[in-house]
């Protein structure tokens, strides 16, 4: 057996010691040697101490004092720890998918919209106060002007005006604008946003332009395909699979560069659509996976549902997806700040937790680096957030003062991005939950999907 073999099946069992007692906050908590990536830089700390104290990293050396009362947590000169991990777009609002999450080491989300009042106070505020497991949670209030989707529609200045200060009032922290909203309502929100109010996010408008909403001050571009539907295509050109011209991507980046604008980098969603995109029966093997059983059983209809639909069309995203590939490789380059996030769990493939990773590995497969694309998925995040939405804690770095959002794995991601998706364990609101404890969480939520099923209607 080797070293590291060995190394892995030692801490994986003192870690699991305490996994059986539900996960308690704290007053103070130490990571002793391990070898931490803080996410400022592409540098790594070897055989760190990290304290911890009420949910804020205190400090971070070689050689600290460890307070008598902490739980320590001994990474015995092998373990890694890194920030935890961002979803920066998501429609997972359940507790069970915040548990799912939380055991793939995500412990930031950001909901894009059509969250229930619920979820959006009173469970939002649950996970804060860490009497849920699952990540910190900020959410977006979607408009449209229209509804051809199905969604809230606002129509003109004042009505946008009126929205913007209903959502604030009620703890949202984003605008996500959508499709149809007409230029005056998105210009009145930008005004808002400008204001003190609400930042503006979200897709392409058919009446704007992404050109313009990008000038204007939108925020963040929620898909990276966004740039097909409202800008690479002039009006009338584009048939839903067409490939723009590549020597376009350029004035794209120009543009996001000069701005200062973020994008999503969701290359693993397009991926999943277009391997169902014509193809009967696709949509039913991603079904078939582990991951289905953390799915709650109304998803699984629905994935169905819109399986059927992307069965039903013709041709292929095969070249489009490839152009994708190529301007995000290009943002990348550019240096521009790309976040990770995934639509899960309504697209189908996009298991909540598990596609964060899809996503990271997209990013690989694209050509961005391992730390460009960790960095999507932490500093990145945190950073928009403490631009567009200041005044909570800094998260997405390990440092002094930011929240202690932490995921510690086995070996160093920065040779292999899918040791993420394994980790040793996770701390989400100032809560350690180790290997066991997060193994724990998907097993019952997936019993409770099980027993939901077989349940007699």
């Amino acid at each position: 057996m080797s070293l590291r073999r060995a190394f892995h099946i030692v801490l994986s069992s003192l870690l699991a010691a305490s996994a059986i007692v539900p996960a308690a906050h704290a007053a103070s908590v130490a990571f002793v040697r391990v070898h931490v990536l803080p996410m400022d830089s592409e540098r790594v700390l070897r055989d760190q101490t990290v304290i911890v104290e009420d949910g804020r990293i205190r400090a971070i050396g070689p050689n600290l004092r460890v307070p008598d009362d902490a739980q320590v947590i001994d990474g015995a000169g092998q373990a890694w720890l890194s920030p935890g991990l961002a979803d920066m777009h998501t429609h997972s609002d359940s507790r069970q998918d915040m548990a799912v999450y939380l055991a793939h080491g995500v412990t930031t989300l950001l909901h894009m919209g059509e969250a229930p009042t619920a979820f959006a106070v009173k469970t939002r505020a649950a996970l804060e106060r860490g009497e849920l497991p699952g990540p910190h949670v900020y959410a977006a209030f979607m408009v449209d002007g229209s509804n051809r989707y199905g969604h809230l529609a606002v129509r003109g200045a004042a009505q946008a005006r009126a929205v913007a200060e209903l959502a604030r009032a009620n703890g949202f922290d984003f605008i996500k604008v959508y499709n149809d909203l007409d230029a005056p309502a998105f210009d009145a929100l930008i005004a808002a946003g400008n204001d003190g109010g609400l930042k503006v996010i979200g897709h392409g408008l058919s009446a704007v332009g992404l050109e313009r909403q990008i000038a204007a001050g939108q925020a963040a571009v929620a898909h990276a395909e966004e740039f097909f539907y409202s800008w690479l295509f002039r009006p009338g050109d584009d048939d839903g699979i067409a490939v723009p011209d590549p020597a376009r991507i350029d004035a794209v980046v120009a543009a996001l560069k000069r701005h200062g604008t973020y994008a999503t980098a969701d290359l693993a969603t397009y991926a999943a659509v277009a391997s169902q995109w014509g193809r009967a029966g696709a949509t039913e093997a991603y079904l078939k996976q582990t991951q289905a059983g953390w799915l709650a059983p109304e998803e699984r209809l629905e994935w169905r549902r819109r399986g059927d639909a992307y069965a039903a069309r013709t041709g292929t995203l095969a070249p489009r997806l490839a152009f994708l590939q190529r301007l995000v490789a290009a943002m990348a380059a550019a240096d521009l700040p790309l976040m990770t996030g995934t639509d899960a769990p309504v697209v189908p493939g996009m298991f909540p937790g598990s596609a964060l990773h899809a996503q990271l590995a997209a990013l690989e497969a694209a050509g961005v680096s391992r730390y460009r694309a960790l960095r999507a998925a932490t500093r990145t995040p945190g950073d928009f957030i403490a631009q567009h939405r200041p005044g909570g804690d800094r998260f997405g770095r390990i440092a002094p003062g930011y929240r202690a959002d932490l995921l510690l794995s086995a070996t160093d991601p920065l040779d292999d991005l899918a040791t993420l998706a394994q980790p040793l364990g996770v701390m989400a609101q100032g809560r350690w939950y180790p290997r066991a404890r997060l193994r724990e969480l998907t097993v019952q939520v997936a019993d409770e999907y099980s027993n939901a099923c077989a349940r007699p209607q």
